[in-house]
């Protein structure tokens, strides 16, 4: 890890031969081929037409390292040296993103380019370092080549998404995202905020002790967050729902759980009961407005409606809690 980190034991791109550099665009060229497939093995299930440019793209790298390996055949011999990204100072790396399921479709396009243009810059930087023709115009036309990916899958993105397609994709990624991550924090909130309005307003008009308070409210909300994660989590594992990973599920209910309950406990770290009180009251007020604004811009859900449900339900948590403290 250390040699990764600080670059001991890796070799400068400037100490480089020319076949070692030849050797390095193979390397680099079979990965980034086999990196493709993998975003369109990825993609393959949700998004299949996009997963059609990847493989594409991938046999364009094919072709890419074919040349490479027939010039390095012609200058070198059969015999290609070991050396790939991560055994030169400096040089650009992956980050193995594809292993991540689900693959985001505007990720992976990102992703893709950013690819491109790291080789198109490999290769014009290689172009320096050889003096033989033949391979400073090959290197020259990969470059070129890398540069021109861009229009590339412009190009197969017309061919193989058309507009409709694409909206369709598009509308799928949303639904994704909607059910993996919004759905479950949007749970996770709901019930912290509300769930834990009883409990630490009942604490604080029982014993007027904000750092009572403040303890009642932590417990209760740390508490209920790991409750929802862990519930979230166990319940579905987003095979047959289409749901998405149960790990992030949880993760996102449990922390919005978490947070809900610690806005308006925080507020009780403040020493005065009434200052720590009405601070408390005015986040509970923003907390459930701010359910309502996401249920109506995820969930579709009138506003109106969604508010009266949220602060209808608030209010009478809230009121139940004040009742029992003041018991």
């Amino acid at each position: 890890m250390l040699s990764r980190v600080f670059g001991f034991g890796r070799r400068s791109f400037e100490s480089l031969s020319e076949q070692e550099i030849l050797a390095l665009a193979i390397s680099s060229e079979e990965d980034d081929a086999r990196i493709y497939r993998a975003y369109a093995d990825g993609l393959e299930a949700d998004f299949p037409h996009s997963a059609k440019i990847f493989e594409a793209m991938a046999e364009e790298e094919d072709r890419h390292r074919a040349a490479l390996i027939d010039l390095h055949r012609k200058r070198f011999g059969e015999r290609i040296p070991l050396i790939r990204r991560e055994h030169v100072k400096g040089y650009y790396e992956r980050r193995p993103d594809w292993l991540v399921r689900p693959l985001g479709i505007d990720k992976v396009r990102a992703r893709a380019e950013d690819m491109e243009r790291q080789a198109f810059a490999f290769y014009t930087e290689a172009m320096k370092r050889t003096t033989d023709a033949s391979t400073r115009k090959l290197l020259g036309d990969l470059a070129a080549a890398e540069q021109s990916h861009e229009g590339l899958a412009h190009r197969l993105e017309e061919r193989h998404v058309p507009g409709a397609v694409r909206n369709e994709e598009a509308e799928t990624e949303r639904r994704r995202f909607i059910l993996t991550y919004v759905q479950p924090g949007l749970a996770g909130l709901m019930d912290g905020s509300v769930s834990t309005l009883a409990p630490i307003f009942a604490a604080a008009f029982a014993t007027h002790d904000t750092w009572q308070t403040f303890l009642v409210g932590l417990a209760a909300s740390l508490g209920a967050g790991i409750s929802m994660g862990f519930t979230e989590a166990a319940s579905d594992d987003g095979r047959l729902s289409g749901r998405g990973s149960p790990v992030k599920r949880g993760f996102a209910s449990g922390l919005m759980t978490a947070l809900g309950g610690l806005g308006h406990a925080l507020p009780y770290l403040i020493p005065d009961f009434r200052t720590a009180t009405t601070v408390a009251i005015v986040i509970v007020f923003f907390e459930l407005w701010a359910i309502a604004y996401i249920q109506k811009r995820y969930m579709e859900t009138p506003f109106l409606r969604a508010a009266f449900q949220v602060v209808l339900g608030g209010g009478l948590v809230f009121a139940t809690g004040v009742l029992i403290g003041n018991a």
